[in-house]
């Protein structure tokens, strides 16, 4: 299944072995991971829980 990130990247969710809310320099980023290779990563966001929300509407296009 493919998932639209954002305007010019889109993922495919069934190879996504790991997804993972980091703190890096920037800001908070979510990474996606197939087996030890990050393929993909989000926009930055001020907060966590900014974060989650957006993780978690991706994961709802997925179901």
């Amino acid at each position: 299944m493919f998932v639209k990130l954002n305007e010019r990247v889109y993922l495919n969710m069934a190879k996504i072995t790991r997804m993972k809310i980091d703190h890096v320099e920037d800001g908070i980023r979510v990474r996606f991971y197939e087996g030890q290779e990050q393929v993909a990563k989000s926009k930055r966001f001020k907060e966590v829980q900014e974060a989650e929300k957006w993780l978690n509407d991706i994961l709802e296009k997925v179901n």
